[in-house]
This record gives C-alpha cells, structure tokens and sequence, in this order.
C-alpha cells in the first residue's frame, strides 16, 4: 500500500496502518533513504507523530496516527530562542532575553517565555506543561524558573521565603549611589496607571527590601550588584529611582540615558533548596556584554 499522503509543498505525511515501532516504519516508508538518513531525520527531531518531533527510535505507534516528515528548514520545535540553564521532571530555569514577556498581558498573549517554554515541553511529551513561579519584567533579562508539576508549584508558592536563598541582579544605573553599599527597605503602592512608587504601610502597601554594592563606576554609570529579599513588582526600579540613580534606560522610572537600547537590568542568579533532593541549587546567568558599554 502505498503510505505517501504528499501534497506539492507539503511534508510527506505517512499513515500507520498497524501497530510497530518508527524505525521499521520509516524504513518501509521513506523511499530513497538509508538507514543512516532515517537516523539522521530522527537526531534532528525531523519526523513528527502526529504533529509532536520526536527523536527515539522506538517510539510505539499504533493504527491512526500519522508519520509526518518535516522539511530540514523547518524551525525545530524542540529548541528554544533562549538558553535553558537547567531542566529535570520538577523544574526548568532559562535565560530569558530582554523585550519578551514572561507571562501573557491583554495586549500580548503567545510571544511570552511561559508560552515558549510551553511549547518546547509539549514537543517531548504533548501531556507535559509548566507551571509559573515567579516573573521578571518585560525588559529585565536573566534566571527565569517554572515548575514542571502542580506539587513543585505548590510547594514553591507556600514556602516561596524559606526555599529561596538569593535572587540576585546587575545593574547599571546612572551616577554612583553614597553609600555604595547599603540596604533599602520602603512600602511598595502601585498606581491605579500600574507605577509604582514607596509609599506609608497600609491597605495595598507592600514591604520591599533591597540590597545593593557598587561593583565599578565610571563615565556617569555605576554597575550594582543586587539582591532582593521581596519579589515586589518593580522593585529594583522604583528603590533606584528614589537612591537618585535610576537604572538606565528606564525612562519610566526617570533616567535620562539610555546607552545600550534597553533596561539594564538583568537577573543573573537564583539559588535555592531543590524540592525534590533538599540540596541546595545556584543558577547563573551571565552578565550580557553590552552592560560593559555605558563605562567606555
């Protein structure tokens, strides 16, 4: 019988007619390829059952699903357009990049990290999802995590203060805050238009602690070494804005300059005691390079 459901211009689409592994099957499908070339297909992730790319040879399939042959040019949609720092059956930490969301707003909903690392999980196994631990800003980049099961979510969202060591950051901000090493603690209010500003305690105020030290300065710019005991919206932001030396590149929160085209925050550790083994865990992410721009 002839398997080939091939259009023009679309991938080879195979139906399996009985039970039996994809080796064998794309063996007795495939024309013109050698076993060697059916392998290849398989490393790359280019033969998808049932619309999901799949790499094992063995994979089982059964009467009904469809073998499709994806075209070499086709994005792989195992891979993602950010780095994964770390990833097992509990959690997975990525980098995530400046300018993309980490969860969908009412403007945005699918270019978002949450919807891309959504996507690469359902492409090993389609049942898999994530789940949302934390955020960063659309413009900060650096350590994101989600859980990859409802109990590791759960755990994390009721001992989120005693799990958490550190969540570190790198700024650059503009002038050199005195002293060069302190600790900021204020009362968070959001704005009905979502600014954010330090405020009295009371109804909707939320306590937010930052530390900070200068790493260098110079040309008008001082690189900060932070870490945040609260994971208030905005924190870094406002607490650097009222130090007198806003992050750079944050119009919002009042800099003036804006050297390297985006917020010069980024979010380069997070570590951790792991839910599953009690030990503890550090995740790191470089400073990007051009951070090192402002000070030339």
């Amino acid at each position: 019988m002839e398997h080939n459901d091939k259009r023009r211009g679309e991938a080879p689409v195979f139906p399996v007619d009985g039970p039996t592994t994809l080796l064998p099957f794309l063996l007795a499908s495939v024309k013109g390829k050698s076993r060697n070339n059916v392998k290849s297909l398989l490393s790359r992730r280019l033969v998808a059952v049932d619309g999901v790319p799949v790499s094992r040879f063995d994979t089982p399939l059964l009467p009904g699903q469809k073998v499709t042959i994806l075209p070499s040019s086709a994005p792989r949609a195992d891979a993602l357009p950010f780095p994964i720092l770390y990833e097992d059956e509990h959690l997975i930490v990525v980098n995530k990049p400046a300018k993309l969301l980490s969860v969908a707003n009412e403007k945005e909903k699918l270019r978002t990290a949450y919807h891309m690392v959504t996507d690469y999980v359902k492409s090993k196994r389609i049942d898999d999802r994530i789940y949302v631990l934390h955020r960063l800003d659309r413009d900060t980049s650096g350590v994101l995590m989600f859980a990859r099961d409802p109990e590791t979510k759960e755990l994390f969202q009721a001992h989120w203060n005693d799990m958490i060591v550190r969540r570190g950051y790198l700024a650059v901000v503009e002038g050199v805050p005195k002293p060069e090493r302190d600790t900021i603690r204020s009362w968070l209010v959001e704005t009905d238009t979502h600014l954010v500003f330090s405020g009295q305690p009371g109804p909707g105020a939320k306590e937010a602690v930052t530390s900070y030290q200068v790493v260098k300065a110079g040309s008008g710019y001082a690189l900060l070494d932070i870490t945040i005991e609260t994971g208030r919206k905005n924190q870094i932001r406002v607490h650097m804005k009222e130090l007198g030396c806003p992050v750079a590149g944050d119009k919002q929160y009042g800099s003036r300059t804006n050297p390297i085209g985006r917020l010069c925050l980024h979010a380069n550790e997070l570590a951790f005691t792991h839910p599953a083994t009690g030990e503890p865990v550090v995740f790191k992410a470089k400073m990007p390079r051009d951070f090192n721009r402002p000070f030339h």
